[in-house]
């Protein structure tokens, strides 16, 4: 047996917790009298602390010839996540005498036991230790002090906390914590504070907990039911939103502001339903609606109409609006052009933008699109090289997903993996996605590298069945990946959550809240 047969076998005991098999493996070692090096004597100590067995496990690190911080740090994550408080305290007494250089990961889940099991003199010199090894900038540290901090009921330090850390993420912001404690703690139910948990949990992704609060709420203002309008309308859900506009109105307690007309005229947008969405505008511009429309609300109604394919209809409303038309409102119809593909008024919409926007590049891409669309490679070729003369560049797609509060992330890269089984359930890769004067073949392996296909499939494999698979995408996501993560639904049966730029897709089976739309 040698380091790479010991390890295969040792890594099948982890992840069976085997405890008897691994066992073994570790008695052979000795009677071959085999000498582990520092990474596989690291690897029983992980065995046996994952199949709780924690003596043996400190029994292997007291025997360990040579130890590394990687080993230090197992048995004190071990001690530490089951409340040994004064045996994780020795261990990193031991780690701090020996000289061995600790990281930040020495110290991520010492503050959970900090909090549990130690008093508060230690848990101030244990924080200064943090502080004075810079660790407390790392953002699981900073997140692990915060959230100390928070259960103890200290908020100002949490709260300090938080303000140094240089990126904070989903766990940093701890926002069922947060609101777990104001139950606890029985805090009165101001209404900003409900506006703020509806919009929180809205944008979360999670409609049920907002629309919870939102209906135990004893009194609404225009806010609140503006946060609610806002969270259904970005997950597509236009019934919801009309349903809730029109409760609004019956109601006649609060009357609808600009934010509220542009969620309703977003969530039609969105929702196909275009008439609506034009009567709601109508009662505006006549007064039944005591709101004056301006460059957003005019924007919404040229989206409504471009994405209801009423291209020409959006083009001569923007040369009726009684201003200058914005870059965003021409963005739009331009959206729109490229979608349906409508060539005239998209090339001239587009050169507008150019004038106005000359260092957006998304202006050139969807130009781009639209010429290559047509054939126009000439223009594509123009294009790029008018982009690379304004050194204007195009920021990369990039998707993000959470497993076990770390957030990964992927970059444009091949994927092969599940492509044959998609097929053989009827899925084809949409190749007017990939817009290249380059062969069928080759637009497919470019659709297999977009990196929202990559979360998804990392998501698959690295989640329990039972969880929903949520992806975060910087960039719109292409017509292709819509299709794919619908297929990983179908196929795995597996409920999956697509947010991109603009908007929240939630799959379930072949049906998206977008509608396809």
């Amino acid at each position: 047996m040698n380091l790479q047969d010991y390890n295969t076998v040792l890594n099948e005991c982890v992840s069976k917790r085997a405890f008897k098999e691994g066992q073994r493996v570790h008695a052979h070692t000795i009677k071959t009298h085999y000498l582990p090096c520092v990474y596989l004597w690291t690897r029983l100590i992980v065995f046996y602390t994952k199949c709780d067995s924690l003596g043996d496990a400190r029994h292997v690190l007291n025997e360990m010839p040579e130890r590394n911080v990687v080993s230090w740090t197992a048995m004190i994550s071990a001690y530490s996540q089951r409340g040994y408080a004064s045996q994780a305290l020795s261990i990193l007494v031991q780690i701090l005498r020996s000289g061995t250089e600790s990281n930040e990961f020495t110290f991520a889940t010492m503050p959970y036991f900090m909090y549990r099991f130690l008093g508060f003199c230690l848990r101030e010199a244990i924080h200064s230790l943090i502080i004075k090894l810079n660790f407390k900038a790392h953002v699981y540290v900073g997140s692990s002090l915060l959230d100390m901090y928070a259960k103890d009921g200290k908020i100002h330090e949490a709260r300090g906390i938080f303000e140094c850390l240089p990126e904070r993420d989903v766990v940093s912001y701890h926002g069922k914590q947060v609101h777990n404690h104001l139950l606890c703690s029985e805090v009165p139910s101001f209404v900003i504070l409900q506006n703020s948990l509806i919009d929180m949990y809205s944008k979360c992704g999670n409609l049920t907990y907002a629309r919870r609060i939102f209906d135990t709420m004893r009194e609404r203002t225009v806010i609140s039911w503006n946060a609610m309008l806002v969270g259904y309308s970005k997950h597509g859900e236009r019934r919801e939103v009309l349903e809730l506009f029109n409760l609004m109105r019956d109601e006649n307690k609060v009357k609808p502001d600009s934010v509220t007309v542009l969620a309703v005229l977003s969530g039609c947008s969105h929702g196909g339903q275009e008439d609506k969405g034009m009567d709601i505008f109508y009662d505006m511009t006549s007064g039944k609606i005591s709101v004056q429309p301006d460059t957003k609300r005019y924007g919404c109604v040229v989206d409504l109409l471009g994405r209801a394919g009423r291209v020409e209809e959006a083009f001569e409303f923007i040369k009726k609006i009684p201003f200058e038309p914005s870059a965003a409102i021409c963005g739009c119809l331009l959206g729109a052009c490229s979608v349906h593909s409508n060539l005239g008024i998209g090339e001239f919409v587009g050169h507008r933008l150019l004038e106005f926007e000359p260092e957006n590049a998304g202006n050139y891409v969807i130009l781009s699109n639209l010429y290559a669309s047509a054939g126009r490679w000439e223009d594509v070729t123009s294009l790029r090289n008018l982009m690379l003369k304004k050194a204007v560049t195009k920021e990369p797609g990039r998707s993000l997903i959470e497993v076990d509060q770390v957030l990964q992330t992927f970059h444009p890269s091949d994927l092969q993996e599940l492509l044959v089984r998609f097929k053989e359930a009827g899925y084809f890769p949409d190749l007017s996605c990939v817009l290249h004067d380059v062969d069928e073949e080759q637009k497919e392996k470019i659709l297999l590298s977009h990196s929202e296909k990559l979360a998804l499939s990392f998501g698959l494999i690295a989640t329990p069945e039972s969880v929903l698979i949520c992806v975060i995408k910087n960039l719109r996501i292409c017509v292709d990946c819509h299709n794919f993560a619908k297929y990983i639904s179908k196929i795995y049966s597996r409920e999956v959550s697509l947010r991109d730029k603009n908007w929240f897709h939630g799959i379930v089976g072949e049906k998206c809240s977008c509608g396809d739309y």
